[in-house]
């Protein structure tokens, strides 16, 4: 019996972004990792808010700005409440957003980031193309992985094995936009 499968699958990191950047107190480059903490200052009727980074290794800060100069109304009300509280998840929420790290000019360890796959939908056909697999990925936050490295991870596979089955044109990938990635697969054993 032959089949048609398509999975779709989406890349969520399963901790904050790590930093790299010169530490004062290292007196070199080292990492910085999320605390999970927010820093609020008002200064008149204008606030600040930023995410809190500390070095690994002597604990020196780094803050990241995520609101400057703004109007207390200008902010919503949830999220405020948010910064005030040390909202985990809301510290996740900025420590992965790349955008964030891009607008501070802090360089993000794409080497050592932890990720999952949440698989979002999957469709199975019987009878159509002999033993053919569509996978595509979504990388929402922009992730810098090798795609041998994306489909080994996917198909429970070593990257030399996945490398063998690309040059054998058992499985084609390609980059279809800088978030998403297509792979499709052709009998495999």
């Amino acid at each position: 019996m032959s089949y048609f499968k398509k999975t779709e699958y989406e890349i969520v990191p399963t901790q904050s972004f790590t930093i790299l950047r010169n530490c004062s107190g290292c007196g070199r480059k080292t990492c910085f990792k999320n605390t999970n903490r927010f820093r609020v200052n008002a200064n008149g009727n204008k606030l600040d808010v930023w995410l809190i980074y500390q070095c690994e290794k002597c604990r020196h800060t780094f803050n990241i700005t995520i609101y400057e100069r703004q109007s207390p109304a200008s902010i919503p009300k949830e999220e405020y409440r948010g910064f005030l509280e040390n909202d985990g998840q809301l510290a996740m929420r900025y420590g992965t957003d790349t955008g964030l790290f891009t607008r501070n000019r802090a360089e993000i360890d794409f080497d050592h980031i932890d990720y999952r796959f949440k698989k979002l939908s999957e469709t199975i056909k019987s009878d159509a193309c002999e033993g053919r697999e569509m996978i595509t990925i979504q990388n929402p936050y922009g992730l810098k992985i090798r795609l041998e490295k994306l489909a080994a991870d996917i198909l429970g596979m070593s990257r030399n094995q996945i490398k063998k089955q690309m040059q054998e044109g058992k499985i084609k990938m390609e980059h279809i936009s800088f978030q998403t990635v297509f792979i499709q697969i052709d009998a495999l054993p």
